[in-house]
């Protein structure tokens, strides 16, 4: 459940591209131009600054898996092939964009949101609650923002509110989790800035400490934390790669019907398929699914919708 602001799942934009996006639905091949293209003109479209009760909230619309969302459904609604890849996509956001608060903006944004974010006591971050794989990561990004934490300290937080996990969702470790989606200090080497920016405000005797310092080092040690954009490309090939494994496992098995399954594999081996013009791999493993995911999943039905239209053109 995600509360002040749009539901992430949504896919279809409220707004109409531009002309100069309208160019690129009537060519079979674009160029990653056209990407950043729609990023623009997305981030043109989307409110700078929402407060609520003297607190800043986080807007959806403006976060780098929102945008990846969008950018992919542009391509797909329209039959072209997707441009980029999450990996670059992710990376390209960080090099493109002035980022705030885990948001991205056109640089003449920034000095609106900054200049209203000064105004304003905190932030007020996306309510939500780990029911699936993407909500989970979410989740943990959004406690790991805010504070670094060991295994040990997210693992009880994490039972506690993944009691909702829906049915047909297979249940995912919540160790595999952080390993594909965060880094792990180990201890080696310099203290992250990360966990050093939070430790040296939290705990009085460790600021001022280098990030060398053995007493630093030492609290620091086995915690979690959001990797920056570039790294974060790096664990999502690892992770497709993974996902990829087990969609394969979903087309190849002989049951006809799946019942609990990782619906991140499927969304990535449909996107996959769609990248290789391998609709019948859609319509197969769609078969597989139940009726209602299939319907009520919008990333699912938009590759299933454009792969019964593709086979039923030839």
């Amino acid at each position: 459940v995600i509360g002040h602001s749009v539901k992430q799942d949504l896919i279809i934009s409220a707004y109409k591209p531009k002309d100069d996006l309208a160019g690129v639905s009537a060519i079979e091949t674009v160029t990653e131009e056209s990407a950043w293209a729609f990023v623009h003109e997305h981030l043109t479209n989307v409110p700078i600054f929402v407060s609520q009760d003297g607190r800043a909230e986080v807007i959806a619309e403006r976060t780098p898996q929102v945008l990846l969302d969008r950018m992919i459904a542009f391509h797909v609604q329209r039959g072209i092939a997707v441009p980029i890849s999450s990996p670059a996509f992710f990376a390209g956001l960080e090099d493109r964009f002035p980022s705030r608060d885990g948001m991205y903006f056109l640089p003449e944004q920034v000095t609106e949101y900054d200049r209203k974010r000064m105004s304003v006591r905190e932030l007020l971050q996306l309510s939500l609650f780990p029911t699936d794989e993407v909500s989970a990561i979410q989740w943990l990004r959004q406690q790991l923002q805010v504070k670094p934490q060991t295994y040990q300290d997210l693992a009880p937080a994490f039972m506690h509110e993944s009691k909702t996990w829906v049915s047909h969702e297979e249940v995912v470790d919540l160790r595999q989790v952080l390993e594909q989606n965060f880094l792990l200090y180990d201890g080696t080497g310099p203290v992250p800035s990360q966990i050093h920016s939070h430790l040296s405000t939290d705990f009085k005797d460790l600021r001022k400490l280098a990030k060398d310092n053995p007493k630093l080092i030492a609290k620091a040690k086995d915690r979690w934390y959001v990797p920056d954009p570039k790294k974060r490309g790096d664990l999502e090939k690892t992770r497709i790669k993974q996902l990829l494994r087990e969609f394969e496992d979903y087309r190849s098995t002989k049951e006809r019907r799946l019942n609990v399954f990782r619906t991140e594999a499927v969304r990535a081996g449909f996107k996959a398929a769609y990248d290789a013009n391998d609709y019948q791999t859609i319509i197969a493993v769609a078969a597989k699914l139940p009726e209602t995911v299939l319907q009520e999943d919008e990333k699912l039905l938009m590759y299933y919708d454009v792969a019964s239209t593709r086979l039923g053109d030839e």
